[in-house]
C-alpha cells in the first residue's frame, strides 16, 4: 500500500469521525459543583456523552440536563437542569432573599438551574435563556466507570 493511498485514508476516517461528531455529539468533562449531588459528587469528576440531536429537533423539555453558552461570558458553557420552558411560570428566589418572585418563560426561552441550590449561576441570577444558546443535552455520565448511567429528565424541589 503506497503513501497516498494510506493519506487517503486517514483523511477519508477523520472526515468520517468529524461527521459523526458533529452530527450525534461528543464526550465533556464536567467541572464545578453547581450540579452536585448529580455530576461531581465527593472528589470525582465525571465525564458525559453530549447528545446534539434533542437541540436540532427542538425536544429539549423539563428536566433535561443541558449544555449552554454562558449568558456571562460567551467563550464559558454551562451546565444545567431545564426548569421551566416557554410558557410556564417559575417560582424562584433571588440569592439572599426569601421572598418568591414569578418568572414568565417567554417563547423560545428556558428557565435553567442547577441541582446544587445556592451554589449555582443560573436563571435566579441572570433570567431565562434562549433557546439559541444551547449546545446540547446531557443524556448519559460515560466516566468513570462506577458511576456509569443513563441520565433521566427529572425535576429536583
Amino acid at each position: 500500500m503506497g503513501v497516498w493511498c494510506r493519506v487517503k485514508n486517514l483523511l477519508f476516517g477523520v472526515a468520517i469521525g468529524r461527521t459523526v461528531i458533529d452530527t450525534f455529539g461528543s464526550v465533556a468533562r464536567v467541572d464545578g459543583i453547581s450540579m452536585q449531588p448529580t455530576f461531581n459528587p465527593n472528589t470525582t469528576v465525571d465525564f458525559v456523552f453530549l447528545s446534539y440531536i434533542p437541540v436540532r429537533f427542538d425536544s429539549i423539555k423539563r428536566g433535561d440536563i443541558i449544555v449552554a453558552i454562558s449568558p456571562r461570558n460567551p467563550k464559558e458553557t454551562i451546565i444545567k437542569r431545564v426548569i421551566g420552558v416557554e410558557g410556564d411560570v417559575v417560582l424562584s428566589k433571588k440569592k439572599n432573599n426569601t421572598s418568591k418572585i414569578r418568572n414568565f418563560i417567554p417563547r423560545g426561552y428556558y428557565w435553567i438551574e442547577g441541582d446544587h441550590k445556592g451554589h449555582s449561576y443560573d436563571s435566579t441570577s441572570f433570567g431565562p435563556i434562549s433557546k439559541g444558546l444551547v449546545i446540547a443535552k446531557v443524556s448519559v455520565i460515560i466516566w468513570p466507570p462506577s458511576r456509569w448511567q443513563l441520565l433521566q429528565s427529572q425535576v429536583h424541589k
